[in-house]
């Protein structure tokens, strides 16, 4: 008997979808990461370096400590009870060995941390969960102790009064975003306006829920602006092929271009969203990953506060994740959503959607509620929380300029200044030659380059075609995380390989 399921007659939107972040690059690379385990020596390099993707722990980068002594107390209470306990966590390293001087801390030469407080934190949370346990499942929005220091967390960082009944807590942003999609795409002519270079999750989600990518084009020549003008044009273009636009997609900072938006800018977008009728969707994961002193990130809900608009007036969705930032929480999968200017009937069916699910991971949970209510200035582990964001935060930046100088020195290249997120994304002026190499590759010619990359030298970044781009043109996505000291060598290596693949397609 035949097989009874095959490629041939499986759900067709899950065919057309796409996801490059892990697409044939990435597989590859995973081949080539046994092959060095089984046969060491028998490529170019030794290791294979993952910049395709925002994952800062698998590079290196240390949990923060406060989050991680909380969550170990609160998946195990009973440490709690144990008087060792306190004296263990008056020892936890310092992992960036940055003096410390604070008149609670026990330490004045950076050999070890205080984090006392960790335990009247865990003690608060695990008072908020029913049983103590997070193990068991909980609301479906999330437990509501952490919903409200959430809640609070965005109060603080606004100024504008927050709700915990509009927090959806999330297994990160991603299923947050599906569940909108759900929600709001109803057959192949609903469309959702979407940035190109846009992060694949967007273009996936549609797809799979059958709607309509609107694309808008963000301007490279202007350090990838977004132009309301053409939010406009294509809005109309869309409408007039009998697309009806539901939503506005807008990442900030952005993924993969690495902008943030000016205040204005922020403005104009409101405006227009509130004018067309159309949800807006705010990626806000990056919020805390700004690189630049002339820019600063202002949530959309902030904005549309101090336009004196109301619950009435737009439908806005936020999302955050542990996954960014400076906490890299990416396997821990936390995140929420907060929804503001929907009517009660459209809010019980986004939480029905969520009932589906059950709930979202404790440990996510407890996780984002952290995030958004870190230690503050008199706590015992705030000197040391502080020190832990500033040296992830301040490297961060080092790197960004770092690559950002490297690429703009490569012959082709030319790379905008990355003022935020995770990401660098050069445009590479490729030869003829090397386009017609690709052809015959049948490869989209950027793709066809980051391969080439990787079987040289072991460095893995996403081809530009993954994320959209202006017809034409080539880019590629490379992260800012490999550690610090490792950077000197990735430019390297990828100074050495460009030059080569250079002379060998030049025209």
């Amino acid at each position: 008997m035949a097989a009874s399921v095959t490629v041939e007659n499986l759900n067709p939107k899950v065919l057309k979808c796409e996801y490059a972040v892990r697409g044939e690059i990435v597989i590859h690379a995973q081949l080539l990461q046994q092959q060095l385990q089984t046969q060491p020596g028998s490529l170019p390099f030794d290791e294979i370096l993952y910049c395709n993707i925002g994952n800062p722990q698998s590079l290196g980068q240390k949990p923060v400590t406060f989050f991680r002594e909380v969550l170990a107390l609160c998946d195990h209470p009973c440490l709690l009870d144990k008087e060792e306990t306190k004296s263990l966590f008056r020892s936890s390293p310092n992992y960036f060995n940055v003096p410390l001087k604070h008149e609670n801390l026990c330490i004045s030469d950076g050999s070890s941390l205080c984090s006392a407080d960790a335990i009247s934190r865990a003690k608060q949370i695990l008072a908020s969960i029913p049983g103590r346990a997070t193990g068991a499942y909980s609301h479906s929005q999330g437990i509501k102790g952490l919903r409200d220091a959430i809640a609070a967390g965005i109060t603080s960082r606004d100024g504008f009064p927050a709700n915990a009944d509009d927090i959806f807590l999330t297994d990160g942003a991603s299923p947050g975003v599906h569940m909108m999609m759900q929600l709001l795409i109803r057959n192949e002519k609903d469309g959702i306006l979407c940035p190109i270079p846009q992060y694949p999750l967007y273009s996936a989600s549609i797809t799979l829920h059958g709607g309509a990518l609107v694309p808008y084009y963000l301007n490279e020549s202007t350090g990838w602006g977004l132009e309301i003008s053409d939010l406009k044009k294509q809005l109309e273009d869309a409408q007039s092929k009998g697309i009806d636009v539901r939503a506005l997609v807008v990442i900030n900072p952005g993924n993969p271009t690495g902008q943030v938006l000016a205040e204005a800018n922020q403005y104009d977008i409101v405006k227009f969203c509130k004018n067309e009728g159309l949800v807006l969707l705010a990626d806000e994961v990056y919020q805390e990953n700004i690189y630049v002193d002339n820019k600063k990130f202002n949530s959309f809900k902030k904005i549309v506060r101090s336009m004196g608009l109301g619950e009435d007036d737009l439908p806005l969705v936020s999302f955050q994740s542990v996954s960014k930032g400076y906490h890299g929480e990416c396997g821990k999968r936390g995140g929420y959503m907060e929804i503001t200017g929907f009517s009660a009937p459209v809010r019980e069916q986004i939480y029905k959607i969520a009932s589906v699910n059950l709930c979202s991971n404790v440990t996510g949970q407890i996780l984002a509620s952290l995030v958004m209510n870190p230690p503050k200035a008199g706590d015992e582990s705030y000197a040391s929380y502080k020190a832990e964001k500033d040296g992830i935060l301040e490297s961060l930046a080092r790197r960004a300029k770092a690559l950002e100088d490297a690429f703009n020195n490569l012959e082709g290249f030319t790379c905008n200044k990355t003022e935020g997120a995770m990401y660098l994304f050069p445009q590479i002026h490729l030869p003829q030659k090397a386009i017609e190499a690709a052809k015959a590759a049948k490869k989209a010619p950027d793709a066809f380059y980051a391969l080439r990359l990787l079987e040289s030298t072991g460095i893995v970044v996403v081809p530009g075609s993954g994320f959209g781009q202006v017809p034409g043109t080539w880019h590629i996505r490379c992260t800012i995380l490999p550690q610090e000291d490792k950077i000197p060598a990735v430019i390297t290596r990828f100074k050495a390989f460009h030059e080569a693949f250079m002379a060998e397609y030049r025209d």
